[in-house]
């Protein structure tokens, strides 16, 4: 196996790179200050068409490394199914990989099939997440963890989404994986949930949030211990923590004390219709006050009413910026939100504009009165 360094550069290349102006070396930068760069590893990255100047911006240090396996990184890559543009791109975003030895990358390759052999899903993985693929460091950790979450009969889609936008959860001894699963299913079990489906529910909340991992096991207890103080039943806490997904292990009991406290006073509401209000928007739970206030101070400035926002919380979850331009192009077709109902407003961009082009509808359709008379033309 070839193991590239500046003393392996032979004579006859010396020459050649002097006589072709427009080579990388031609652009080698020699700062006294700096290490010099390995001029092998320049002229092979070049050669793979990689853009030096983004690499010298980025991660200059790569190229002063003593020793680089640039051709077989590229080999490996182009193997799996790289063409030439993607694995300049994946060497431009991470030169790192170029350091890595060819047979620590291999064996990362074969660990990475396991969880997706299709080549072409597995290259796109790759390209989206180098650094991913190319940390090297914790190879048994991430092994033992692809191999404990494939035992739990967890879809390797998932675990394989999870590897790339989460490494660090595979980077940690796999005690720490299992400490936080169980107690992810001891809380969908002890909140009513059926044990047959525990495995599509922590699917769904790993794909929704694949850092769920690296929460404590810790959170997610202080999170629903909260909740249940605060008088929510078991049947709704399970609705809470579907809603919220993963998110609810990253709510603080001091945060969702102030926004419920806020929303409370705010809307004057009791404490049954404070849990309904949360129950039909739980994003409540996880804005900061300073988000609560200046939005409900937004929807007042508009002048929506505070049983307005309390039949329709969901309006919380709107910026201002939003909530003021869906108004006025309601007004701009005789809608008055002061006069209506906020659901009108609510939801995603596609929800507010099927509810606009039912009013523009409305106002363009001639009313059609089926009992009267038809007007002759001598009328």
């Amino acid at each position: 196996m070839l193991r590239v360094t500046t003393a392996s550069l032979c004579t006859y290349c010396q020459r050649i790179r002097l006589l072709v102006p427009n080579s990388a070396s031609a652009f080698t930068v020699t700062s006294p200050n700096k290490k010099p760069e390995n001029q092998l590893t320049v002229d092979s990255l070049y050669e793979l068409s990689v853009d030096i100047r983004k690499v010298r911006k980025s991660k200059a240090w790569v190229l002063s490394e003593k020793s680089s396996y640039v051709s077989e990184t590229a080999d490996l890559l182009r193997d799996m199914g790289a063409d030439t543009a993607a694995i300049a791109l994946i060497l431009e975003t991470h030169p790192e990989a170029v350091l890595c030895r060819p047979e620590d990358v291999a064996a990362q390759r074969d660990l990475w099939v396991s969880v997706c052999p299709n080549k072409r899903e597995l290259m796109s993985i790759i390209e989206k997440f180098p650094a991913s693929f190319f940390t090297l460091t914790h190879y048994s950790n991430q092994r033992d963890n692809i191999l404990y979450l494939q035992s739990l009969r967890l879809s390797n889609r998932i675990i394989g989404k999870l590897i790339a936008s989460a490494p660090q959860s595979f980077s940690r001894p796999v005690e720490l994986n299992k400490e936080v699963i169980h107690t992810l299913r001891e809380t969908y079990l002890d909140l009513g949930g059926d044990e047959g489906n525990v495995r599509i529910w922590l699917q769904k909340l790993l794909s929704q949030n694949p850092f769920i991992l690296l929460r404590p096991a810790e959170a997610w207890r202080d999170s629903l211990g909260f909740l249940r103080e605060q008088g929510f039943t078991t049947q709704e806490l399970l609705g809470l923590v579907s809603s919220l997904r993963a998110s609810i292990a990253e709510l603080q009991p001091e945060c969702m004390q102030q926004a419920l406290a806020f929303v409370e006073d705010a809307l004057a509401c009791s404490k049954d219709e404070l849990k309904l209000i949360v129950i039909h928007c739980p994003a409540i739970l996880y804005y900061s006050l300073p988000t609560l206030v200046g939005r409900f101070h937004g929807l007042m400035d508009v002048g929506v009413s505070m049983e307005q926002v309390k039949e329709s919380p969901n309006v919380l979850e709107l910026t201002t910026q939003i909530v003021l331009y869906r108004t006025q192009k309601l007004a701009s077709y005789g809608y008055d939100v002061r006069n209506g109902s906020l659901d009108v407003i609510v939801g995603t961009k596609k929800d507010f504009e099927m509810s606009y082009g039912k009013l523009q509808l409305r106002r363009q359709r001639p009313l059609f009165n089926p009992v009267a008379p038809l007007r002759s033309a001598e009328d």
